[in-house]
């Protein structure tokens, strides 16, 4: 009987397509998963057998002579290569493989691949597709050599990151989230992949709320917003003074900027079944500007005409999404993106490349993608009302440097992206020729325990900070814990807490 032959690329969602199980279906029936009941990716077809042996032995002859002909006649490159001429790339010359997020992958990966190349002497550098619209092939000729090299870049989704590293089928994995406690252990042959060696916070990504410039609602919390986009509050009237049913607009399943949504905001609700969705942020974007009872999400270069409203948590201030709010992380709907990477690589390149994407270059790719880059940058802030009396005398005519210190979970050494940030706060300070009588350093804790100690944790967590830049001959000005005031998330939860666990930094003009 006739069969036909699939797999599923709902990768991340189906543990079908994680496996990269080859799925057989007979002729007739329905050609999806099993699993997940999506359609099958074709890989081939098989007809009742035959005694075909012959055939495919001189087919094979030939196949190889012609391959063998070709290569001499192109000095080694068979056509269709990453050395060749046109068509899809191949990637027997893979200098290094990227897998995971595509969130990453589907934009900035590629042009991170090719600043990277370009930085390395690289010419006639091309961003070329791939087997499918989820992977794409950066190449380059290198210095000294005749050929292309190339850098693959798979994009199925943030857990093939980890499944690949398992599988040595990528040197660096990309994830829009951080590394689960499960997936570390199997990674334990690798290194510590919560270490400094292993992850490394490659950007910063906000999602921005948006409705019709004319409508009256401002600022949304964001078990509200949960409401709203799951279909339990279906009128503006449960959440405003207006009134009108709702309008919902959202990206399709395919889009980073819905998976980064669905995990910060629906926590594991469906969306509500009414929902317009769009493959694309400009045209959602401009759908709600021109609905006065829409309202949508989209990153934070696509808000255009719309507004963005500000959004709060539990016993926080509700925050404008902005670059300074996401690159401090205390926009409620801000996360990082991650690049993870062996301990002790084999791949001369790996190390070189996570380097460079950290580097203030290979930041201003982050930025130009669309993303927050990390380049430290100083700003003007407006101080809250509420805040305490002291740190409105000490924050007067200083600007907020854009980035929080922040600390391992539980303990009271500073996160891997806080140590890299220390090094860039100092090459800023050093370009500018200011000394350390212009840092100020505010500590915070989240409001667990006594106000004493409270405010005993969040000066020791300034301390911490201040002895990183003593170490590099640096003395803060100012040095001060303020507890539990300012939060700027929830302190109802665990991931809450450990944002108002934090050390802001202000410079004296």
């Amino acid at each position: 009987m006739a069969t036909r032959q699939g797999r599923c690329t709902n990768f991340g969602n189906c543990g079908v397509a994680d496996k990269r199980q080859v799925i057989t279906v007979p002729q007739g029936a329905d050609f999806v998963c099993p699993e997940d009941g999506r359609a099958l990716t074709e890989i081939g077809s098989q007809a009742p057998k035959r005694n075909n042996t012959l055939v495919f032995a001189v087919v094979a002859v030939v196949v190889l002579l012609f391959g063998f002909v070709t290569w001499k006649k192109f000095g080694g490159s068979a056509p269709g290569s990453a050395t060749g001429g046109g068509g899809l790339a191949g990637t027997h010359n893979a200098i290094l493989r990227l897998s995971g997020s595509n969130t990453i992958g589907a934009s900035l990966g590629p042009s991170l691949a090719e600043a990277f190349l370009k930085d390395q002497g690289a010419t006639d550098v091309r961003v070329l597709p791939g087997a499918n619209p989820e992977e794409k092939v950066v190449q380059g000729v290198m210095p000294g050599d005749t050929s292309a090299s190339v850098i693959k870049i798979s994009a199925h989704g943030s857990a093939t990151a980890f499944t690949d590293l398992a599988d040595d089928n990528c040197d660096i994995g990309m994830a829009s989230r951080r590394i689960k406690p499960d997936e570390a252990t199997k990674l334990s042959s690798l290194g510590d992949m919560y270490s400094a060696a292993s992850e490394h916070v490659l950007g910063l990504d906000g999602i921005a709320v948006i409705v019709n410039a004319g409508s009256p609602v401002s600022a949304l919390g964001k078990d509200q917003i949960m409401k709203i986009f799951s279909g339990d509050f279906p009128d503006w009237s449960q959440v405003s003074a207006s009134h009108g049913a709702i309008k919902i607009y959202a990206r399709d399943d395919k889009s980073g900027t819905f998976d980064t949504f669905k995990s910060l905001v629906l926590a594991g609700k469906p969306l509500a079944p009414g929902a317009q969705r769009f493959e694309d942020s400009n045209a959602l974007s401009e759908a709600v500007a021109s609905d006065t009872n829409g309202i949508g999400f989209v990153g934070l270069p696509y808000v255009h005409s719309a507004k963005a409203i500000a959004v709060s948590e539990r016993g926080a201030r509700a925050l404008q999404p902005n670059r300074l709010t996401v690159a401090t992380e205390d926009y409620p709907l801000s996360r990082r993106l991650y690049l993870y990477s062996p301990a002790n690589p084999q791949n001369r390149f790996t190390r070189k490349f996570v380097e460079f994407a950290l580097s203030k270059q290979g930041q201003d790719v982050v930025g130009n993608s669309g993303f927050v880059a990390q380049n430290v940058t100083p700003q003007s802030q407006a101080v809250a009302e509420g805040a305490p009396l002291e740190y409105k005398q000490l924050t007067q005519g200083a600007e907020r440097l854009s980035l929080n210190f922040r600390f391992r979970t539980g303990k009271s050494d500073l996160d891997n992206k806080a140590i890299v940030d220390v090094d860039r706060v100092v090459t800023f300070i050093a370009d500018l020729r200011y000394t350390g009588d212009k840092i100020l350093l505010f500590g915070f804790a989240d409001s667990t325990g006594t106000r004493e100690g409270n405010n005993a944790l969040s000066l020791n967590r300034a301390k911490i900070v201040e002895d990183q830049f003593i170490q590099r001959g640096l003395k803060p000005a100012v040095v001060r814990g303020f507890g539990s005031d300012l939060p700027v998330a929830s302190n109802d939860t665990d991931e809450g807490r450990e944002k108002n666990r934090r050390v802001e930094i202000w410079v004296k003009k």
